[in-house]
């Protein structure tokens, strides 16, 4: 339909909400007591921020072009959202936060780190300093292959772009599925069916991780790979 799909816009963050509370499941840690950090208050990180605050985690950072903000006690992102749509669209000036840079921002103890800006952002000295037990990509390519290692050597979950941003694309081919159907479904609907597709991938990427003794990144690549080759073998080799 015209506009495209409900949860559209939110989708791309509903995913890294998703597979972060996934994580969480899986280690054990309760979202009352996660702190998270979040690198980006685009579309991606605001919304990300905003999702795991109402999952009950405390959001204690952000970031947009104008720097790092930051609040111990955690941080009112809808509060925030709001600024910046009444102040020229950043966070400059925002009142109820202590600025900080951006490297204080990614090596900050929170237990949960959201990369939602840009890529090249974790080196191998963030990946030493950083205090995140889980890292979730939300921007394409915010980690370089050495911090990768150094990531992996001190045992923080990295959940990688192709799985944690991949909730804007799933939406995307749900907005296609709806169109063939000519039957458009509520938002309520598409949420619920991206959190189950997200909770899946998520499962079966650290599942295959976990068999091969690999990262979540090498996992997802394994994954996709054989989709792909199974695909290839059941078509023939003239399809």
């Amino acid at each position: 339909g015209l506009g495209g799909s409900l949860g559209r816009r939110e989708a791309t963050g509903r995913g890294v909400m998703t597979v972060t509370m996934a994580a969480m499941e899986r280690l054990g840690l309760a979202p009352g007591e996660c702190t998270v950090a979040v690198q980006g208050f685009g579309n991606v990180g605001s919304i990300a921020a905003e999702l795991l605050a109402d999952q009950g985690c405390t959001v204690v950072a952000v970031s947009d072009i104008t720097g790092g903000y930051y609040n111990g006690k955690g941080l009112d992102i809808k509060k925030m959202q709001t600024y910046v749509q009444e102040n020229g669209g950043t966070l400059e000036g925002y009142p109820d936060a202590e600025q900080i840079t951006n490297e204080e921002l990614l090596t900050l103890d929170a237990d949960v780190l959201v990369p939602a800006a840009k890529e090249d952002q974790i080196d191998a000295e963030i990946a030493e300093d950083t205090g995140a037990r889980i890292i979730v990509e939300g921007a394409n390519g915010p980690t370089l292959p050495e911090a990768d290692t150094v990531l992996r050597d001190k045992g923080v979950l990295v959940i990688p772009d192709i799985l944690a941003n991949a909730g804007g694309v799933t939406v995307s081919y749900f907005e296609w599925v709806q169109d063939r159907q000519g039957y458009f479904w509520t938002e309520e609907r598409v949420n619920q069916r991206l959190d189950r597709m997200m909770q899946d991938a998520f499962a079966k990427v650290y599942e295959t991780a976990e068999k091969h003794d690999v990262s979540l990144r090498i996992g997802a690549y394994v994954m996709g790979v054989r989709k792909v080759a199974e695909a290839l073998r059941l078509r023939g080799i003239y399809a």
